[in-house]
């Protein structure tokens, strides 16, 4: 988290007592990593995932710098992972109260050019498994752990809403994850575990940096928002403590957009 909110934005271990499962830190740019932060910031006790030997030696050093319960190896496109990554985290905790889902994955080829020319049967079929149906299966492998209920909060772009150039297949990835969203919070509503999104303006990201065109995007988004910025990290920690506390008890189903007001303009500029 920035110095201002270390130094004056807390809110007093409003996570105290509780426990949240991180998915999706790829560095220390990561939204992950800074949502971990602030959720450690204010009292929470953590656990990690990481897919893989060669992202886990980039990952495990970060984040065994907030002293986590496990940090567990897991690839979401396999439930055999995810049943088992789960179970060893039973070991250490029966229970816990939020999912941080922070999952996208598009193979390269597709984040670049004519959509119908780069959107392959099987760039569909990892995509939607990796960056979508993942929210499913982890919610779905989350909901013993959360008997008195719990929170889930998955991350979105705007290109889920509308077409962003070169965003290609996951724009429609991010489209089936914030309707997938929708359907788990209807029906998890009655084991009182809500499920939301936070759809998150343009941000420096190791993600991003895949993304054609993404850093001129970026230097142009700043003076076309209404708050005349762009967001960074800790704006969407910020939003993810929100959704994720008893401040947002009765908040279930929703997009939360922190995009410095980005997603309300018809006309992003003009000639």
């Amino acid at each position: 988290m920035s110095d201002e909110t270390k130094g004056g934005i807390s809110l007093g271990g409003l996570f105290k007592g509780k426990r949240a499962l991180v998915t999706g830190i790829a560095n220390d740019r990561s939204i992950a990593w800074a949502i971990a932060q602030a959720l450690h910031a204010e009292g929470a006790a953590l656990a990690f995932t990481y897919p893989g030997a060669a992202m886990g030696e980039r990952v495990l050093p970060l984040v065994r710098t907030l002293a986590p319960a496990a940090v567990l190896d897991m690839d979401v496109s396999s439930d055999e992972a995810i049943d088992g990554a789960m179970a060893e985290l039973k070991e250490v905790w029966p229970t816990f109260d939020v999912l941080v889902h922070s999952i996208g994955f598009a193979p390269r080829g597709a984040l670049a050019g004519r959509f119908t020319d780069v959107t392959t049967r099987e760039a569909w079929r990892i995509t939607l498994d990796v960056s979508a149906y993942s929210l499913i299966a982890l919610t779905r492998a989350a909901k013993p752990f959360m008997p008195r209920g719990g929170s889930v909060v998955t991350l979105s772009y705007y290109g889920a809403e509308k077409v962003v150039r070169n965003y290609n297949v996951m724009g429609v990835a991010k489209a089936a994850l914030e309707s997938s969203m929708r359907y788990l919070a209807e029906d998890l509503g009655q084991d009182g575990i809500r499920v939301n999104a936070i759809s998150a303006g343009p941000v420096k990201t190791l993600a991003a940096a895949g993304i054609k065109g993404m850093r001129a995007m970026l230097d142009e988004n700043a003076d076309k928002t209404p708050l005349r910025r762009n967001i960074d990290q800790d704006d969407v920690a910020r939003a993810c403590l929100y959704l994720c506390s008893d401040l947002a008890r009765s908040v279930t189903g929703e997009v939360l957009h922190v995009d410095c007001g980005q997603s309300i303009l018809g006309v992003v500029s003009m000639a």
